[in-house]
């Protein structure tokens, strides 16, 4: 008698790729192709929910054979439904093989995976403060909820109407981010904003690290400051970024 190990990586097999494999020969075959259609479904769901943009570009038996080639060629690492979507993500990125998918494929599977990452990411945002009177000079930091990405392709732009063939001759930068209402939000940025958010990593004056990327620009440092201080404002109001602690004052909290 075949052991329980044996008789599990059977089963596995045949449900990874039916075509290559047999199940038990003792399980009756009705009841092994219900559970393969329920495995399969499953997966599916889960990718086509995460990834709606990437199913949009392909017909049905070619979706079919990319979702059954990621269940034959990768190895999950965790058990968890939720993290399918990343596990799929890393196929595409890292094992995926098809010389007829859309160039763009894997910088789209990211910028959809980014939206669910964070809106199920456990990190949360300090209270809500008062607006200081000056956001040059108070202790700022970039929340750990906003997420500041370059892509090859204008992602955000992509569907079955627009299909880039290669990648555009500058990147695009986009700004993710969760607010403190849970809502996960998209906004466009340049290099330049992207650079700023990246200096502010850590607490920091704005002035300060405004002298440093004048400095790396070569622009006047007062016209740089004219350009950023109502982009301070409205990454601070819209949740992207944070009094830190090292701010001078008190902080008021409140509620939304």
């Amino acid at each position: 008698m075949k052991s329980f190990q044996q008789r599990q990586r059977q089963l596995t097999d045949y449900l990874r790729d039916p075509e290559a494999h047999r199940g038990p020969e003792d399980v009756e075959s009705r009841r092994l192709a219900i559970y393969r259609e329920l495995f399969y479904k499953n997966i599916e769901g889960f990718i086509s929910g995460g990834f709606p943009v990437c199913r949009s570009l392909f017909d049905g038996a070619a979706w079919q054979c990319l979702v059954r080639d990621f269940m034959r060629v990768h190895r999950c690492k965790s058990p968890y439904f939720l993290q399918i979507a990343e596990e799929f993500l890393h196929y595409l990125c890292n094992e995926r093989q098809a010389e007829d998918d859309p160039v763009f494929l894997a910088a789209l599977a990211h910028y959809e995976w980014v939206e669910l990452a964070l809106d199920v990411a456990e990190q949360q945002l300090p209270p809500p403060s008062r607006l200081p009177e000056s956001l040059l000079e108070a202790y700022l930091q970039r929340s750990p909820l906003a997420w500041s990405l370059a892509y090859p392709f204008a992602v955000q732009r992509i569907s079955a109407d627009y299909q880039p063939q290669a990648p555009d001759a500058q990147p695009t930068y986009l700004l993710v981010y969760r607010n403190r209402r849970d809502e996960v939000e998209f906004m466009e940025i340049n290099a330049v904003t992207a650079r700023l958010l990246e200096l502010l990593d850590n607490p920091a004056r704005p002035r300060d690290v405004l002298a440093v990327l004048a400095a790396e620009l070569g622009m006047a440092e007062k016209a740089l400051t004219e350009f950023a201080e109502p982009l301070l404002t409205q990454l601070y109001n819209a949740d992207v970024l944070y009094l830190s602690g090292d701010s001078d004052g008190a902080v008021e909290h409140g509620c939304y």
